[in-house]
């Protein structure tokens, strides 16, 4: 494996094989979408795939949720019932991160998703992804923020409470137990 984006053809028999069980365990979250096409564009790209097997590795639990004819790709949110495991207690960005005094946690969200190859959900995205389910009934999910926010000081998260899907603001160096952020990947 001479790129550290490679998986070995077992790795990515593997997570081809997580990723075709959970897209006919969930269909209704791609109605329409056949399996053997997106499988030979998976199979095609073999960094996005080892995007994929991040977002698995980290708890994130990708599906298939939708298709963008425009540009012909798949699009890939995780969907774990709550934010990634593997993703939690980071501040929002570098600058978030550098600005606490102490305790600081391991990393951020925005240089994590970047480093797996992924962007975090918009809040559009959020409650995209909110119409297949409910997901962060007991965390929350950093989103991506605009930078008129993000210029003074905040970020956004949101979660999925009271049937409702509630979108915040902290300020960028904040961290907690219980959030993490969402991914989204096109292939």
């Amino acid at each position: 494996m001479g790129n550290k984006k490679d998986l070995s053809q077992e790795q990515r028999e593997e997570i081809i094989g997580v990723l075709k069980a959970r897209f006919e365990k969930n269909k209704k979250r791609h109605v329409g979408l056949e399996w053997a096409k997106l499988q030979a564009k998976l199979e095609a790209d073999t960094e996005k795939l080892w995007s994929l097997n991040e977002m698995e590795r980290t708890g994130g639990e990708p599906d298939v949720i939708g298709f963008d004819e425009k540009s012909g790709e798949y699009i890939f949110y995780d969907c774990s019932a709550e934010s990634p495991k593997g993703r939690r207690s980071i501040c929002y960005d570098q600058e978030g991160l550098e600005s606490r005094k102490e305790f600081k946690p391991d990393n951020n969200a925005v240089d994590m998703a970047a480093s797996m190859g992924i962007e975090l959900l918009t809040e559009e995205e959020y409650r995209e992804l909110q119409k297949l389910g409910n997901f962060d009934t007991k965390t929350s999910s950093w989103l991506k923020t605009p930078s008129e926010i993000r210029k003074l000081g905040g970020a956004l998260f949101a979660d999925f409470r009271y049937g409702t899907v509630f979108v915040y603001h902290n300020s960028a160096p904040s961290y907690y137990g219980v959030r993490a952020f969402r991914g989204s990947l096109k292939v």
